[in-house]
């Protein structure tokens, strides 16, 4: 009998919860939520400077940077069809005093998807990489200047600018 008691008031208790679930009431509400994504550039360059030792001009034409293989990271965010670009541009040519070596005689390969080899110039800024859509751009540029004979001795330096744009 105790037995039987104790299952109709397992039962009871069963019952009882169970009535008071199929009454609870629930409200709902929505939240919108918003992101805003705005146009950003990241450029980051692993050297601040390139240096060029002095070489015999018949034995080395061609004088690489003593830095290597510069590493580039062209971050950008724009919209998918948006393009992000990368362009150098020198103040000046070489300058040592009033001796000068064209900025010309600076030129650079490159590796990494988009970018691309060029010749530095003073007057118009040169392409360096471009690319479609929004990304994380990375690869090297390998500086090299021409060697010659023609050069007066001296410390020759230019500032160059790199400039990174997604519209």
């Amino acid at each position: 009998m105790r037995h039987l008691l104790r299952i109709l008031g397992v039962t009871a208790v069963v019952l009882v919860v169970a009535s008071a679930s199929a009454s609870a009431a629930t409200a709902t509400q929505n939240v919108t939520a918003t992101a805003t994504v705005a146009a950003r550039a990241t450029l980051t360059l692993s050297a601040a400077t390139l240096t060029f030792a002095d070489a015999n001009p018949d034995t080395t034409p061609s004088i690489a940077a003593t830095e290597g293989a510069i590493t580039v990271t062209a971050k950008g965010r724009t919209s998918t069809g948006g393009s992000i670009t990368l362009t150098t541009v020198s103040a000046d040519d070489f300058k040592s005093g009033t001796d000068v070596i064209l900025a010309s005689a600076l030129t650079w390969t490159a590796s990494g998807a988009g970018y691309a080899a060029g010749t530095m110039n003073k007057a118009t800024a040169q392409s360096v990489g471009s690319w479609t859509g929004p990304g994380n751009n990375a690869g090297q540029l390998t500086f090299a200047l021409a060697n010659s004979w023609s050069y007066a001795t001296g410390s020759y330096t230019m500032a160059v600018t790199y400039t990174l744009t997604a519209p």
